[in-house]
């Protein structure tokens, strides 16, 4: 005997927050498989990925109530703040359109649903530079402009969604005929997949009233359409997917389009979402510190993302292997072997006070030095959060079978820790094999066990035996610092200041270095720069002597002539050129100041 239908006649708080759980959940049930279609405006695969981080976070943040105005007001600020992606930001937009347009009552009829989402779609369109059509906001307005004609045929939202549905695959299937990328690649707009499917699961819910386990399905999507989809690369104009949320001290109406004009020279697919008193910016640039630099007096920055849409591409259409290798910004390693071995780096971040920078992405070395320079205090450093890890591995489980994960020493920073849950929970919904370990070290000794994880990877090694090999590594690893003054460390706490009056008087010069637990230690306290540098290579010698070694590599900040000073040392020592020299991420900068150089080890 079949189920009896639900009639709804007016929406509540709570039946349109469920319903919108429901759409949801379509998105993490074929997330995977939007990924496969996104073509436009960039081919990074990620458009799911996006999708579904930004459905995760309005889920995990809003609150259901009975009135439908607080509802979607709560639903529509998480969004803001969650939003992810070009598509995640024009989807925001529209919930903030919906809801800023939902008069103060507690139900809406039909008529009332239909003229509210014709309204919505403007909202979107307006956050949208140069809005394209044959996209997502093509099949929202199209389906919105079909709820308005069809609105006084039906007396409940079950025949109204279900009939309007038809008319959304119908936009959706014609997105390629509007889109000439779409139609040689011979699939349809990813974002208008993705919102199609989540009026698949509203109606899902209409009819049934009742929602499936939210985002426990393992199985990626099974169908067809979205399997063993091949397309031609697009063109990159600009690197770097950038995204921000900021907020204002005031409600000036103006502010979008301060903040459109600021940032609208440095690239393109700029959209501006939310209200007068919180925007959310997307842009794709090649400057994405610049631009940073040019808004950061504007508002109140609270959110940042930076994604290399190049290196996404790559992953898209030139895989080179089936084990993703990700690791944090602290490895140090050149731009240059992060490309050639498609390794996934999630950026720390670096604090001065209000002001946050992603590490090496949204601040170069010589302004983050200027900065500390500037001030009278050291800046701090923060973790990724285990969000940016969960978003990180669902990406990467959408293209790999495997992946493993490689950090700074957990004894010094959460990044470790924050990885490995992150990991765990993206394993327990997919199918990806995942193992997440902790270094022991930081920055260049962190690098070389990723470089030869890497190698190691090209070279054929399984997965099995690069996790056992990765344990081998940890405390064959050795990591030597020096620091040319005290002053940054006295300044943030790390030396007493009594310490500190007498080592300045002393002219000490800090020599530390990681032991095999992962914590820092001072094993020495030379009085100048060059019996600092000679105890350093001492300390290298004791360190390989009776043993064979694989490679060492040298990071500093703002020092290259003392790491050309210990390469050339090494090299006459071991016969081995460096394997990098890199400059030091602003992470370390900020614990031990400019100058520093650190010489890592990595034994056989």
């Amino acid at each position: 005997m079949g189920e009896a239908a639900i009639t709804t006649r007016e929406l509540d708080g709570k039946r349109f927050y469920y319903s919108f759980l429901a759409g949801a959940q379509k998105i993490f049930e074929h997330y995977q498989g939007i990924n496969k279609i996104n073509v436009f405006p960039v081919a990074d695969g990620d458009t799911g990925t996006n999708l579904a981080s930004t459905m995760r976070s309005i889920i995990d943040t809003a609150i259901p109530t009975d009135n439908i105005k607080v509802t979607a007001v709560a639903l529509a600020d998480a969004a803001l703040v969650g939003a992810r992606g070009n598509s995640g930001i024009i989807f925001a937009q529209f919930l903030y359109g919906f809801s800023n347009e939902i008069p103060n009552n507690n139900n809406l009829s039909i008529a009332d649903f239909a003229e509210i989402i014709k309204k919505a779609v403007r909202y979107a369109y307006e956050a949208i530079a140069n809005p394209v059509e044959g996209t997502m906001i093509s099949v929202m307005r199209e389906w919105a402009e079909y709820v308005y004609l069809i609105k006084d045929k039906f007396q409940d939202f079950n025949t109204l969604i279900a009939d309007s549905y038809t008319k959304a695959k119908e936009s959706l299937a014609d997105t390629p005929k509007k889109l000439e990328i779409l139609a040689k690649a011979h699939v349809v707009d990813a974002g208008a997949k993705g919102f199609v499917l989540f009026l698949e699961g509203m109606i899902d819910f209409f009819k049934h009233g009742q929602l499936k386990q939210i985002a426990q399905t393992r199985n990626v999507s099974k169908i067809k359409e979205f399997e063993e989809i091949f397309h031609d690369e697009s063109t990159i104009t600009y690197r770097y997917c950038t995204e921000a949320l900021i907020s204002f001290d005031n409600e000036n109406p103006d502010n979008k389009h301060i903040l459109k004009k600021a940032i609208e020279e440095f690239g393109d697919s700029l959209v501006v979402a939310g209200s007068p008193k919180k925007l959310r910016l997307h842009i794709h640039t090649d400057e994405p510190a610049a631009m940073f630099s040019a808004i950061k007096d504007i508002g109140n920055i609270s959110f940042k993302k930076v994604d290399d849409m190049v290196m996404q591409n790559d992953i898209v259409h030139h895989r080179k292997w089936n084990i993703a290798l990700l690791t944090d910004s602290t490895c140090d390693l050149p731009q240059e072997v992060i490309e050639k071995y498609q390794i996934q780096v999630v950026p720390l971040t670096v604090h001065f006070k209000s002001d946050f920078y992603l590490d090496s992405l949204t601040i170069t070395s010589d302004e983050f030095y200027k900065l500390m320079e500037e001030a009278d205090y050291n800046p701090t450093t923060a973790q990724p959060t285990y969000k940016d890890f969960t978003n990180r591995y669902n990406y990467l489980s959408s293209h790999y079978d495997k992946i493993i994960g490689l950090h700074l020493s957990e004894k010094m920073s959460g990044t470790f820790s924050n990885s490995k849950k992150a990991a765990h929970a993206v394993q327990e919904r997919q199918q990806s094999e995942i193992t997440v370990h902790s270094s022991n070290k930081l920055t260049a000794a962190l690098g070389l066990m990723v470089l030869r994880a890497a190698e190691a990877i090209e070279n054929g090694m399984g997965y099995e035996d690069l996790n056992r090999e990765i344990s081998n590594w940890v405390p064959k690893a050795h990591m030597m610092v020096n620091a040319p003054t005290l002053k940054y460390m006295i300044r943030g706490g790390r030396v007493s200041a009594v310490k500190g009056f007498v080592g300045k008087l002393l002219k000490i010069q800090p020599l530390v270095k990681v032991n095999p637990e992962g914590k820092t230690e001072v094993f020495g306290k030379p009085r100048s720069t060059k019996q600092a540098m000679k105890m350093v290579i001492d300390e290298a010698i004791r360190a390989m002597e009776g043993n064979k070694l694989w490679g060492y590599a040298i990071a500093h900040a703002n020092n290259i002539k003392g790491a050309e000073w210990y390469a050339t040392e090494m090299e006459s020592i071991t016969g081995q050129k460096p394997k990098f020299i890199n400059a030091a991420s602003p992470v370390l900068g900020a614990h031990v100041g400019p100058g520093v150089v650190g010489l890592a080890l990595l034994l056989e």
